[in-house]
């Protein structure tokens, strides 16, 4: 870790705010969407070494013939330099590279296609990418070692293959590791380039956004820490595009992400909907990871998840405590005094509400409830007696299951769904309360979209399909009846998606503004 003081203003993009950071990795990386500030950032973090003591070499994304010049001087001055290349871009490419002197003194790379039987100018007869890496290569081999040098490389993946940009990005691990007084900075559009291998490359990370300063992480704590150490190895490609983009949501599978997706260009809001993309983590607990890292980086991360999010696991404990969700219910104390006091006794409301105070205690309301349901015999009407049975059902598969988050949110399904007829059906207390019920779940419900996660009411995705009837959770044959509703949703235009998927595109709105 490299301690240095950075203080960083462009008035015209952040206003009167700036950016400060003293913790840096020895790999550090500026993303962010086009128009955020990343190189006027580095410009001003390439002085601010260089008045600490750092030679600084900017490798600029316009690249100029000067820059082709430079490398070709590197390679002739510097032999170990000119056989490290050689041998790496003949080993990349599986055609031997070598260096050599043409008239007029210049130096020429020459490619030497051995199955072909050919030899060429590399300038002449190959593309963007052997010439860009050849650049880049020069611009790592070519610094002499235990010299406090800073190499800043603005956009790095110019004319690159993914496979050529993962190979260099190793490349530069390599030299860190090496010569521990070099630093290196990549401004980058790539997520082959977000190489997040250890808990502390976060540190490394620098988010440019659209008119605010950019944001970093100078320390982690240690629960911090073990929980991204656990969550690394899964970190994908795929889900690096958020670094890229404020305004990327993420859900739990891909069936919502793929639901999702077909209807953002239903999105009233264009301006908030362009260059949303929708990001499957791969389940619940990976939600509150990703809300954990957004957090940190100071991006707009935005979560839709199913009901059952609400009654465990690591979003739900991350929401729980966000600021914004706490702000939101201290302003809303006053107003919801006389609510809290059908709730709460004096000594319970003599201390701070908080959103877990308040999903405890409807959790309280629906296991006194599923509990009655659970014993209770048929109903005369159809729609109580699925419910019924559902319990029933969980009731023979596990033992107390009234604490399990699937049970609370069937509970809490039917008592939404079917608030009328549970009044007629229910002994007078559990009656009275579906209306407490109700009214905390839907605070709670606003409480949680203060921290940009909206919860899918009705249950999970499955319950917003048209083309299947599904009762409760937990759902069987998703992917049959996924394929099912996908297939329906290519076939109709902008107009009847908006008819058919009211409900999402609702949540869908909320997310995008």
């Amino acid at each position: 870790m490299i301690e240095l003081n950075v203080k960083a203003k462009i008035p015209f993009l952040w206003g009167k705010a700036s950016f400060e950071k003293r913790n840096w990795a020895a790999v550090n990386l500026i993303v962010g969407p086009n128009g955020s500030g990343k190189t006027l950032l580095a410009e001003q973090i390439a002085e601010q070494f260089n008045a600490a003591g750092y030679d600084i070499n900017f490798l600029r994304a316009e690249r100029h013939s000067d820059d082709d010049a430079a490398a070709m001087r590197t390679i002739r001055e510097n032999q170990d330099v000119r056989q490290k290349i050689e041998d790496v871009l003949s080993n990349m490419f599986a055609k031997s590279i070598r260096f050599e002197e043409a008239p007029g003194g210049r130096l020429v790379a020459i490619v030497v296609n051995k199955a072909r039987g050919v030899e060429y100018n590399l300038k002449q007869g190959e593309c963007h990418g052997l010439k860009e890496i050849l650049t880049l290569l020069v611009a790592l081999y070519g610094n002499p070692s235990g010299k406090k040098n800073c190499l800043i490389l603005d956009e790095p993946e110019l004319h690159l293959h993914p496979q050529f940009q993962q190979f260099f990005m190793n490349e530069i691990r390599k030299a860190s590791a090496d010569d521990p007084k070099r630093v290196f900075f990549l401004i980058t559009h790539s997520p082959y380039f977000i190489d997040l291998n250890f808990s502390e490359d976060l540190l490394g990370v620098v988010v440019c956004h659209v008119n605010r300063a950019p944001t970093s992480i100078d320390s982690l704590s240690d629960y911090d820490e073990s929980m991204f150490r656990r969550f690394l190895p899964r970190f994908n490609t795929y889900h690096k595009q958020f670094f890229f983009s404020d305004k990327q949501i993420f859900v739990e599978g891909y069936t919502d992400q793929q639901l999702f997706t077909r209807l953002l260009s239903c999105v009233d809001n264009k301006v908030g909907s362009a260059g949303t993309g929708v990001i499957d983590v791969g389940g619940k607990d990976e939600l509150g990871v990703f809300f954990k890292v957004c957090s940190l980086l100071g991006t707009d991360g935005r979560i839709i998840t199913d009901l059952d999010s609400l009654f465990c696991g690591k979003l739900r404990e991350e929401v729980c405590s966000d600021a914004r969700t706490e702000t939101f219910l201290e302003a809303q104390r006053e107003k919801q005094d006389g609510f809290y006091t059908m709730l709460f006794t004096k000594k319970e409301l003599a201390k701070k509400i908080t959103l877990e105070k308040l999903i405890v205690r409807l959790e309280r309301y629906l296991g006194a409830l599923g509990e009655f349901l659970g014993r209770a015999e048929s109903s005369g009407n159809e729609r109580i007696d699925v419910l019924v049975e559902k319990i029933k059902y969980l009731y023979s598969k596990h033992d107390a299951p009234e604490n399990m988050d699937t049970f609370k949110t069937v509970v809490l399904m039917g008592a939404t769904l079917l608030r009328a007829e549970l009044s007629d059906f229910l002994p007078l207390p559990l009656a009275a309360s579906l209306g407490q019920i109700i009214n905390l779940a839907n605070l709670i419900f606003a409480a949680i979209e203060q921290s940009r996660v909206y919860i899918l009411r009705r249950g999970c995705i499955e319950h917003y399909y048209t083309q299947t009837k599904v009762d409760y959770m937990p759902v069987s044959s998703k992917d049959r009846i996924f394929h099912s509703e996908i297939e329906f949703m290519l076939e109709q235009n902008s107009a009847k998606l908006k008819k058919n998927y009211e409900e999402l595109l609702v949540i869908l709105n909320k997310a995008c503004s």
